[in-house]
């Protein structure tokens, strides 16, 4: 197939081609005309062909292929729907995951073994798995004359690397016999003769490319942190290539978390350029060598490696040099880290788009500028109506910044696809903010796009009409500490002076939002968050309010969101498949709406619909209005089902992998209660509990006879 506009046009004789040239090329704008369909016609044979096979097929074929081979579709997650839009097209890919149908022949094959029990989770939920028979775990005695050294082994307590395994994926110390199933719905158990444990790590892993190292000067001028922004960071293995054989897999196989001990042993398979980390030094960045790394518990930081040795902590994602090796030197490193999704700065494909006739001006190592504010002054001189500021590495940019739109300009400030650069705003000015600020005229827009901004938030203000914040992380609190902990845990993200008449959030982590407007204008402020995290870091402090008053002139659009924080607004115009951690309270509850979220109790919120914890309260009071109830059993049931059902994290501190992750003990109403089945919240995209269904399921049909297999998550 050829795209080539002017292909007809080509296979005319040359004759003909000289005689229109004459005319003014009329013959080949009617052939380019023509082309365009015959293209059209020529892609849409080609990909009937492509249709006949699973790998390449679109994404609406599949289930009609499945049906060719009798592939029984999962639908106790749901049916699948008519709509193209692009999230029901993503949740079909769940619903039906392409792999299982292209492998049902081949597991029908196996079915029964236990090496197929790990593929499947790959195959059906794309979850890397590792599958444990509990019974190689289980102390016995064993025949003198047929010893299993490597099977249910006593604790040794000098082997501390065992120890450390103890109750993951790779344990291997011996058990007393648990007679209870894996795959109780009430109470699990581990170990027994026919349990199977399907280990499933669900945490992607991240690269940061060569990014500046943070020199924690409190614990001395040579103590670093991997992270840029100053806290503890667990680093991760990244695994290349496709998973082993179920019997020969080990930690190197999986997404996990670094520990000490293997580092130790193993520095070759964790450091290095192809690997999951490195360190550079100097103003040419170069890495330090393999023979000079040493692991080591910097928990303390009282640790200090022998000269010509560098220290380093994976578990925390910390580095020591010896005693005044880089003192005048800088410190860079790359690594990989853990998080559930692909939301806020990081080095992750996505969309890019701006304006057909923008002006691009390029940002970074080997590029015209090498610095934010060179490009900005050469912006200011130029004055195009659209332009776009890309910055081409994941450095640190340390300047202030302070942009002015002209009338009707558009400017957008971004990262490169797969970048992740930086933003540190210091305190430059003693009688002045040192915000990132934006002031824009009558007409003028502004985009946030891929940058993750630290030391000091974003304030908007001027006639600006529209800012939109997109795949960005506006650190809350404005920094973090060691632990995770925010260090101005009270200071705004986003201040909004009066400005702009509309602010979009996409696929984001930002602190609070401030706004001052006055209410005496027409319209109120639209402020529109969609699959992202608003966090004030307490579920007691104002996430999104006014800087002074009782409510924010502001109208809300909320959309499969984390909110954590009190949220004040002049009206709630909708609210949909969200969480939100803190009282929400509405000036103009008669319009709008709120359906499938979590709301505290005692809100103040347009009409609700399929809610919680209303719906958990309702039988209750029905109860009680038909006098089956006293008002003291009443008000004690009322408490315990919304305390039920209020939403247990793994953890709300960013920085922490597990960061707004629903725990596996939160109520089956929040895992399970947006409109379409999927959990509530910021990760309502990733269809989770449709995929642990869906793996269940195929885990039941495939195994062994008389074994019982149940689904763990390692992360």
């Amino acid at each position: 197939m050829s795209a080539n506009p002017t292909s007809l046009y080509d296979l005319l004789p040359a004759v003909y081609r000289l005689r229109d040239v004459d005319q003014g090329y009329v013959l080949q704008a009617l052939l380019q005309v023509i082309a365009e369909q015959v293209n059209i016609v020529e892609a849409d044979i080609a990909q009937l062909y492509e249709n006949w096979f699973i790998e390449t097929c679109q994404d609406w074929v599949v289930p009609y292929i499945g049906d060719l081979i009798g592939y029984q579709t999962l639908n106790d997650t749901g049916e699948p729907s008519n709509s193209t839009t692009s999230r029901t097209l993503l949740r079909e890919e769940v619903l039906i995951p392409r792999r299982d149908v292209a492998q049902t022949l081949q597991f029908r094959r196996r079915k029964g073994t236990f090496a197929l029990l790990g593929q499947l989770a790959g195959a059906v939920a794309s979850w890397p798995a590792h599958a444990v028979e509990s019974y190689r775990l289980l102390s016995l005695a064993q025949s003198i004359n047929h010893l299993r050294m490597n099977r249910g082994r006593t604790v040794n307590l000098r082997r501390g690397d065992a120890l450390d395994r103890m109750g993951g994926p790779f344990d291997e110390i011996a058990r007393k016999l648990d007679v209870r199933r894996v795959n109780s719905r009430r109470s699990r158990g581990r170990y027994d003769i026919t349990n199977v444990g399907v280990f499933v790590w669900r945490l992607k892993t991240y690269s940061v490319t060569k990014t500046p190292a943070y020199c924690l000067e409190e614990a001395g001028p040579n103590c670093y942190l991997f992270s840029a922004l100053g806290n503890d960071t667990p680093l991760f293995h990244n695994p290349s290539g496709e998973l082993p054989s179920t019997y020969n897999a080990n930690e190197l196989s999986f997404p996990t978390r670094i520990r000490r001990r293997p580092f130790s042993e193993r520095t070759g398979d964790y450091y290095g350029d192809t690997n999951d980390l490195q360190i550079y030094v100097g103003s040419s960045m170069q890495p330090v060598p393999l023979d000079q790394i040493v692991a080591a518990d910097l928990s303390d930081w009282t640790y200090r490696p022998d000269p010509g040795k560098v220290a380093v902590d994976p578990h925390l994602g910390r580095i020591v040099f010896p005693q005044g090796a880089v003192r005048k030197q800088g410190v860079w490193a790359s690594y990989h880290y853990g998080f559930s999704s692909d939301i806020g700065g990081g080095e992750y494909d996505r969309p890019l788009s701006e304006h057909p006739k923008s002006k691009l001006y390029l940002v970074g190592e080997g590029e015209d500028f090498q610095r934010m504010n060179d490009a900005l002054k050469k912006w200011q001189t130029d004055k195009p109506q659209y332009a776009v500021i890309e910055i081409t590495d994941s450095g640190a940019y340390v300047e202030p910044i302070n942009i002015s739109l002209n009338e009707n300009q558009t400017l957008q400030i971004r990262a490169a696809n797969r970048k992740r650069p930086v933003i540190r705003l210091l305190d430059w000015q003693a009688s002045m903010s040192d915000n990132l600020s934006v002031t824009g005229a009558a007409g003028s827009r502004f985009v946030l796009d891929g940058l993750l901004i630290t030391g000091r938030g974003i304030q908007i203000d001027g006639e600006i009409i529209s800012v939109n914040i997109r795949h960005s992380t506006i650190v809350p609190g404005w920094g973090l500490d060691c632990d995770c902990g925010p260090r101005r845990p009270i200071e705004p993200s986003i201040e909004l002076l009066d400005a702009p008449e509309c602010i979009t959030i996409e696929h984001s982590i930002v602190g609070t939002i401030e706004i001052t407007r006055d209410e005496t204008k027409v319209d109120p402020v639209q402020i529109r968050i969609s699959d992202s995290v608003l966090d004030s870091t307490s579920p007691s402090r104002v996430a999104l309010g006014p800087s002074d008053g009782m409510c924010a002139y502001a109208s809300l659009w909320l959309l499969r969101s984390t909110a954590i924080g009190f949220i004040d607004v002049h009206s709630f115009e909708l609210g949909e498949n969200s969480i939100l951690m803190g009282l929400v309270r509405v000036a103009r509850r008669q319009q709008g709406c709120v359906r499938f979220c979590y709301i505290p109790h005692g809100s103040r919120t347009p009409r609700r619909y399929e809610c919680q914890p209303d719906l958990v309260e309702r039988p209750i009071v029905e109860k009680y209005k038909q006098g089956l109830l006293s008002a003291h059993d009443r008000d004690a049931l009322l408490s315990g089902a919304r305390l039920r059902v209020e939403p247990e994290f793994n953890s709300l501190r960013y920085g922490t992998p597990t960061y707004c992750q629903l725990a596996a003990a939160c109520a089956s109403e929040i895992r399970r209660g947006a409109d379409d089945q999927s959990e509530m919240g910021v990760f309502h995209d990733l269809y989770q509990p449709q995929r642990a269904t869906n793996l269940r399921v195929r885990l039941n049909d495939f195994t062994p006879a008389g074994g019982d297999v149940g689904i763990i998550f390692a992360s």
